[in-house]
Order: structure tokens, then C-alpha cells, then sequence
């Protein structure tokens, strides 16, 4: 909420940041920072890599420590980290801890993206970043400078997941790459499945609990303001796919889809409306799955990976990554 009765403070967005009346934005949280390196637990290895210098936006790569002793070809993950686009990066030891679990469970390479946070960096500029780093992974698909995809990756089983915000930008990557699976360095880069964890998608006008919780309506509200400013506000395309003026659904990549919702989170019941409309009120033609975790809340397998609930939650991902042809 805006501070009027502390001048220094222009705006608060809890529970995320603070914007000095300087412009100073001052983050409260996903601010820590885990070095890449040998995960001892998970014996998976990861490092940072520059993906666009025009813009230095970079990625975490991370692959199992034995993939030089099998020559067994791997998925890629490509995965969008959350954080309501303002907040976090691949190296917030909470996401560094999720990834190195992810990629020892399902026994794939992983490209973390560390894509630029508004408000310095409005929206659309996640989504270009995004984009740069898909466009880089599908260029080692035939040529390239990196060997850990090189030698490691089966471009042919490349999945997009991400967690919240992520989600949200892993489905509209899902419809670019549909657009642009006809050109020349997408032509070896193939996406069966699209992992979608509890997505960050709103709208104005309340749906089920949304109606029912006005205080944490309010402050959802509130993040799109901050990271998007548009006339449109919460129905914005970018935040509300449901709208007619957004990309259609049939315009989704891959024929498998993964929708995983949390039973207390207030954005569950746009993670349901997206299954929904893949499945009923779209051309789309592929397999949507839903899958809901009980008495759990957002992004609970981040903050508490090591419940019963979380790693389920882990052995679900991986048993869809690994069942697709």
C-alpha cells in the first residue's frame, strides 16, 4: 500500500518491497545469494553462465554430477524462478535448494533464468529475457559453445516449468515457441510438456475464494500495479489470459501439460480456471493434468522442501518428465 505517513516511503508492496520517495526500491525478501558449485546432498553440480550481454541477464545451469560416466542423453528443464516478477533470482538459496532437488529427482539438466526484476525493469522486459534464454538454449540444439548441453542434453525432451510468476511466463514462452517453431533454430528444439506450479494469474472481478478473502485479494491487487503499469490493470493480457484479447490457448507448445495448485493458495482457483480452459474451452488438443496438494499454501515446496507434501510434489515433476515420449 502507499505510506503517506512516512515521506521517505513512496509506496510499500508487501510482503516484497518498499520504494523510497528517492526511487530507491529497497527488496524485504529473495534477496540472499547462494554460490553455484557441487550440491553434496544431491551430487548435482550447477554454474552460472552469461546468456545475453547486451542486457546481462544470465542463467544457473545444473546437471547431475555423473553425467560424464553415463553418455545417456538428458531432458532440459528450463525453468522460470517466482517472486510476483520483483523479487528472488536462481541464486536465492531457497530456489539453489529447489533446483538441486529437482534435478537429482528427475535426473535432468536444468537452466535456471535469471530474468531482470521490475520495477527497475517493467514488464515486458521478463518475458524478453525469457525469451533470450530459450532462443540461447535451442541454439546448442545445433551449434553453440557450451558443453554441458552439448554433451549432455536430449533436445528432443527440452519441458518450461516455473512456480508462480514463472508459470506465468512459462505459458506465454509455450505460445511464443509455437509461433516459432517454424524457424531455423527451433527446428531440432522439441517441447513435450509444459510444468505450470501454482501460477500467478489474476483478474479484476473475483473468482471463488478470491471473493471471500478481500485482505489477500487486496494485496495480489496490488503486485500487477507495481511490476506492470498498464490501463488495463488486473485484466492486462500478461496477468489475466483468460481475457478475450489474449493468445489463445491452442497456441500452446507442447501436448502435455502439468497444473499443480496448493489447497490454501488464493491464486489456486486460476491454476484450476487455466486446466480448465485448456481442457473445455479451448482448441487445444493435448493431456492437461491437475494436480492439487492438500492443507498446503503457495510455493510451500520452496519454503519447506523437505515436508512429505514436497517431496511428492518433486516425484510428481519427475514422473512427468520422465513418462513423456
Amino acid at each position: 500500500m502507499d505510506s503517506p505517513s512516512n515521506p521517505e516511503i513512496s509506496m510499500e508492496v508487501p510482503p516484497y518491497l518498499r520504494i523510497h520517495s528517492d526511487g530507491t526500491v529497497e527488496r524485504l525478501a529473495g534477496t540472499q545469494v547462494a554460490p553455484p558449485g557441487l550440491d553434496l546432498e544431491t551430487n548435482v553440480l550447477s554454474k552460472d553462465i552469461l546468456i545475453q550481454p547486451q542486457t546481462s541477464v544470465t542463467a544457473r545451469l545444473y546437471r547431475p554430477n555423473n553425467t560424464n560416466h553415463n553418455h545417456t542423453k538428458l531432458p532440459l528443464l528450463i525453468y522460470f524462478h517466482g517472486g510476483a516478477f520483483c523479487i528472488s533470482s536462481p541464486a536465492d538459496p531457497l530456489y539453489h535448494n529447489s533446483l538441486n532437488r529437482l534435478v537429482s529427482e528427475a535426473n535432468v539438466v536444468a537452466l535456471s533464468v535469471n530474468y531482470r526484476l521490475a520495477p527497475e525493469h517493467p514488464l515486458p522486459a521478463a518475458y524478453h529475457d525469457s525469451w533470450d534464454a530459450i532462443q540461447w538454449a535451442a541454439s546448442h540444439s545445433f551449434e553453440g559453445h557450451e558443453t554441458w548441453l552439448k554433451e549432455n542434453v536430449d533436445f528432443d525432451r527440452v519441458f518450461l516449468a516455473g512456480d508462480s510468476a514463472g508459470a506465468n511466463i512459462a505459458h506465454f514462452m509455450a505460445i511464443k515457441l509455437h509461433h516459432s517453431s517454424g524457424s531455423s533454430n527451433m527446428k531440432f528444439f522439441k517441447i513435450p510438456g509444459l510444468i505450470m506450479i501454482h501460477p500467478y494469474f489474476w483478474g479484476k472481478e473475483p473468482i471463488g475464494v478470491e471473493a471471500t478473502d478481500p485482505e489477500r485479494k487486496k494485496m495480489v491487487d496490488k503486485w500487477w500495479e507495481l511490476v506492470c503499469p498498464s490501463e488495463k490493470g488486473n485484466d492486462d493480457p500478461l496477468i489475466n489470459p483468460f481475457v478475450e484479447e489474449a493468445p489463445g490457448f491452442e497456441s500452446v507448445v507442447c501436448n502435455n501439460v502439468l497444473v499443480i495448485v496448493a489447497e490454501r493458495d488464493i491464486l489456486k482457483e486460476r491454476g484450476k480456471l487455466y486446466h480448465k480452459t485448456l481442457v473445455n474451452n479451448s482448441a487445444w488438443k493435448g493431456k492437461a493434468e491437475l494436480y492439487e496438494a492438500e492443507g498446503e499454501d503457495h510455493d510451500f515446496h520452496i519454503f519447506n522442501p523437505d515436508s512429505d507434501n514436497a517431496k511428492s510434489l518433486l516425484k510428481r515433476i519427475a514422473a512427468f518428465i520422465n513418462n513423456q515420449d
